[in-house]
């Protein structure tokens, strides 16, 4: 999805059939230690960096960065120290 403005990346994610789009902020330092959602999502980071971690492979996003979970994947998150936002698409 690569899209400029958050309506660019709704408007995609909606016709690619997910159900619901919003953005999430997250404080410098916050860490979110191992657990699942119940719907798979792709995001987008548009602001700060994070670090996600799915079993022993973490990657270390930044701006223009995009990541994909789905459903109930364990998974834990670590943001660096402006914080991040990123834009999300869930699927249910």
């Amino acid at each position: 999805m690569p899209t400029s403005t958050f309506d660019e990346f709704k408007a995609l994610a909606l016709a690619d059939g997910f159900d619901e789009v919003l953005e999430r902020s997250w404080p410098a330092d916050a860490l979110l230690d191992n657990h699942t959602h119940p719907f798979a999502l792709k995001a987008r980071v548009v602001r700060g960096e994070m670090w996600l971690t799915v079993g022993d492979n973490t990657r270390h996003l930044r701006a223009g960065d995009v990541f994909v979970l789905e459903c109930a994947v364990e998974h834990a998150e670590r943001y660096g120290s402006e914080g991040a936002t990123y834009w999300v698409a869930r699927r249910s």
